[in-house]
């Protein structure tokens, strides 16, 4: 039987230019990250909005090198890349 997944949603957010999706998501597939849902759009004036729910069960790194890595990715990409676990996501919006 298939282990659980262990779920983390990414964001991406900034002025839309080339390249976003696959910086990131060539770096996940390196770490052997799992893209399980991934959601991305123009909206107006240009900005760029991207969602991500990825496995991260079989990742070759630590969570807080992941968390690092896409931060400096975000900076060199001139945008904004947030990282939550999924457990932190759920205790955040519980009602």
């Amino acid at each position: 039987m298939e282990s659980e997944k262990e779920l983390v949603f990414i964001t991406v957010i900034g002025r839309d230019r080339k390249g976003v999706v696959a910086t990131v998501s060539s770096y996940l597939y390196q770490k052997d990250v799992n893209i399980v849902d991934i959601n991305q759009r123009i909206m107006t004036d240009g900005y760029f909005v991207m969602s991500m729910m990825v496995d991260v069960k079989d990742m070759i790194i630590p969570m807080e090198e992941m968390g690092r890595d896409l931060e400096a990715i975000g900076q060199d990409l001139a945008m904004r890349i947030q990282v939550q676990h999924e457990n932190l996501f759920k205790m955040m919006h519980r009602i």
